[in-house]
C-alpha cells in the first residue's frame, strides 16, 4: 500500500473549498481543548493524518474533516499499522475521533456519517514497561547530595527532588505556586495538569520539611514555588523551566552515583511504592491524576516480588503427610 492514500478524479477533494472561523473548525475546536504541550501533540498527529488523506495537500487546518467517511478512516487505520508503532496510531485515532466528534457537535457530519467513520478499532498493544523505579537508597542518595551543597541551589534542589517523590510531572513542578502548598496538611494544589484538571496531592513528611527550608529561603511572597538561582547564588524570580528540572536531576544522579533515571521514573516510583503499601489503586490514580485507573497500573514497578508476596498471603489449608 502506498504511503499517502489515493484520491480519485479531483486531486485534492478533501480540502476545504473556503476557510472556516476557528469557532467553526473542528480541527481547531477540539486542539483549544487540550492542554498546551498535548496541544502540539496532537496538532502532528492531525497534521500527519491529513497529509496521508490527500497526499500531502493538506494539513490539520485545510482538510475538511467533515468529508471523511468510513472508506477513508478505514483506509487510514491500514496505512498506520503498516507506518507506525501501536500506541502511535492509537494515539493518532484518538485524535481523529475527537475532531470528528467535534465535527458531529457542529452539526457538519450526519449522525450515520460519523458513527461509520469512528468505527475502527485501535491496535492491539502489550508493550513492555519503560523507565524504572528509583530505590530508597537512591532517593536518600540525591537529597544527600543536596543537604552536602552549601550554596542556595541545595536547599531549592532538595525541595524540588522532595515534590517529584510525591508524583509530580516535572512541568506540574515548575508550574507550582507558593500559594500552592499548604505547610499544615502538606497538600499542594496542582493546577492545570494533564487534561487540564486541578488535583490535590500531598507529601509525606520529609518532603514538607524539605519544601518549608526552601520557604525560609525564597520568602513567602507570591509567585512561583521554586526560582532560578544564578551562579552568584541570587534568586532570580521567574519561573524554572522544565528543561531546568531535567539539568538538576542529571547533575544530582552524577554526584550520588545513582544510574541514570527520567523525571517520570519519580512518577513510577510513587505509585509503585504506594501500591505496596496497600494502597487502593483508586486512590493512587486520584493521586496521580489519572482519569482510568488502568493507566496508573501502567506504571506499577514492582514486577514479579509484588507478585510472589501477595500470593503468600493466602491460606491453603493443607497438611503435609507424615512419612
Amino acid at each position: 500500500m502506498r504511503d499517502a492514500l489515493p484520491d480519485c478524479n479531483n486531486p485534492n477533494p478533501l480540502a476545504l473549498s473556503t476557510p472556516l472561523p476557528l469557532t467553526l473548525h473542528p480541527a481547531a475546536v477540539y486542539l483549544s481543548l487540550l492542554a498546551p504541550k498535548s496541544r502540539h501533540t496532537m496538532q502532528q498527529a492531525l497534521n500527519t493524518i491529513a497529509q496521508l488523506l490527500t497526499n500531502g495537500t493538506c494539513d490539520a487546518m485545510t482538510l475538511d474533516w467533515s468529508k471523511l467517511r468510513y472508506q477513508h478512516t478505514a483506509a487510514l487505520h491500514a496505512v498506520l499499522r503498516d507506518k507506525y508503532a501501536p500506541a502511535t496510531v492509537n494515539k493518532m485515532l484518538s485524535a481523529l475521533r475527537r475532531v470528528l466528534k467535534e465535527a458531529r457537535r457542529l452539526k457538519q457530519i450526519s449522525l450515520e456519517d460519523y458513527s461509520c467513520a469512528v468505527d475502527i478499532r485501535n491496535i492491539k498493544n502489550t508493550p513492555k514497561l519503560h523507565g524504572r523505579a528509583l530505590s530508597t537508597q537512591e532517593v536518600s542518595a540525591l537529597i544527600e547530595v543536596c543537604l552536602k551543597d552549601s550554596k542556595l541551589t541545595g536547599v531549592r534542589d532538595a525541595a524540588m527532588i522532595s515534590i517529584l517523590t510525591a508524583g509530580l510531572r516535572r512541568s506540574e513542578v515548575v508550574d507550582l505556586d507558593c500559594s500552592d502548598f499548604d505547610p499544615k496538611t502538606g497538600g499542594l494544589m496542582v493546577r492545570r495538569g494533564k487534561g487540564l484538571k486541578d488535583r490535590m496531592t500531598y507529601l509525606p513528611p520529609g518532603a514538607i520539611a524539605a519544601v518549608l527550608d526552601w520557604l525560609a529561603i525564597r520568602g513567602d511572597e507570591p509567585g512561583p514555588l521554586l526560582y532560578p538561582i544564578d551562579k552568584a547564588s541570587h534568586i532570580i524570580t521567574r519561573r524554572l523551566t522544565d528543561q531546568a528540572v531535567m539539568f538538576v536531576l542529571q547533575k544530582r544522579a552524577r554526584q550520588a552515583n545513582v544510574d541514570p533515571f527520567s523525571p517520570h521514573d519519580f512518577r513510577r516510583t510513587f505509585i509503585s511504592d504506594l501500591l505496596e503499601a496497600g494502597a487502593d489503586v483508586i486512590t493512587v490514580s486520584r493521586l496521580a491524576g489519572h482519569s482510568d485507573p488502568s493507566t496508573t497500573a501502567k506504571y506499577d514497578m514492582r514486577g514479579e516480588a509484588a507478585k510472589q508476596k501477595a500470593v503468600a498471603r493466602l491460606k491453603v489449608p493443607y497438611r503435609p503427610r507424615q512419612n
